[in-house]
């Protein structure tokens, strides 16, 4: 529970702090998807939010692997 509460805490503050620096982005693009495109977003936003939500996942499957392990 404690790592679970430091992931999310950690990974929020890097979203915020995202957040704050996008601010003047004026540089602009879609992603294109399987099924679709979405709407324009900063590039800095389209990495960030990459980056923050491999961070999750990688943190949340390294919870699950401990769990099976002992």
């Amino acid at each position: 529970m404690k790592k679970f509460l430091f992931i999310f805490t950690f990974n929020l503050s890097l979203f915020l702090i995202l957040f704050l620096g996008i601010q003047n982005s004026k540089t602009k693009k879609k992603v294109n998807l399987i099924i679709g495109e979405t709407v324009y977003l900063p590039i800095s936003f389209i990495v960030g939010g990459s980056f923050i939500s491999g961070s999750i996942t990688g943190g949340l499957l390294n919870i699950n692997m401990k769990g099976k392990k002992e």
